[in-house]
C-alpha cells in the first residue's frame, strides 16, 4: 500500500470507521441480549404446558427453537479466541495475512516479537495506513461472518420457532 500523503483527513477517516465497526459489535452484542433473555422467558413459559394435551406439540415446538436461538445468540457474541496460542517469530507471523492491530492475531507473539513488528510499522506511515486499513477490514469481516450471520440466524430462528407453533396451535384448534 503507498500513501502519497499522511495527513488528518485520512487518520479521522479510519477512526471514525473503527469507531463505526466497534459501534456496530456494541449492537450486536445488545441484540444477542435481547435474544436470550426473550428466547429464555419464552422457553421457561413453554415448560409449564408439556404435559397440556392439547398444547404439548407447540410447547414442544417453542422449545427447541427456544434453545436453537438460545445457542445460536450465545455462540454470536462468544468471544472468538482460541484456547491454544502458538507463539510466532514475526518474520513468520509477516509472511501471513494477519494483522498486527487486532488482538485475535498478535496474541501469537510474543511481546519481544510484537515489539518488533511494530517498531518496523510505526517507523513507515505507508506501513501504519496499511495497518489501520487491514484492521477496519479485519473487524468488518469478523462482524459479518462471525456475529451478524449467527444473529440473523438466532433471529430467523426464534421467528420460525413463533409462527410454527401459533401455525400449530391454529390447525389444532381448526381441526378439533
Amino acid at each position: 500500500m503507498k500513501i502519497n500523503q499522511a495527513g488528518t483527513h485520512l487518520d479521522q477517516m479510519i477512526r471514525q470507521t473503527r469507531n463505526h465497526h466497534v459501534h456496530l459489535s456494541s449492537m450486536a452484542d445488545a441484540k444477542a441480549n435481547m435474544l436470550l433473555t426473550t428466547a429464555t422467558i419464552v422457553l421457561t413459559l413453554s415448560v409449564s404446558y408439556i404435559t397440556d394435551d392439547e398444547l404439548k406439540w407447540a410447547a414442544i415446538i417453542l422449545i427447541c427453537f427456544s434453545l436453537l436461538t438460545i445457542f445460536l445468540a450465545i455462540y454470536a457474541v462468544m468471544p472468538k479466541v482460541p484456547v491454544y496460542v502458538k507463539t510466532q517469530k514475526f518474520e513468520e507471523f509477516e509472511k501471513t495475512d494477519m494483522n498486527l492491530l487486532f488482538f485475535g492475531d498478535f496474541i501469537h507473539l510474543d511481546y519481544k516479537e510484537f515489539e518488533i513488528g511494530m517498531e518496523e510499522m510505526l517507523n513507515d506511515h505507508n506501513k501504519v495506513y496499511q495497518a489501520q486499513v487491514k484492521e477496519v477490514y479485519t473487524l468488518g469481516k469478523f462482524l459479518a461472518a462471525k456475529k451478524y450471520r449467527y444473529l440473523r440466524l438466532a433471529y430467523i430462528c426464534f421467528a420460525t420457532g413463533l409462527f410454527t407453533c401459533v401455525l400449530f396451535i391454529l390447525l389444532h384448534v381448526i381441526l378439533t
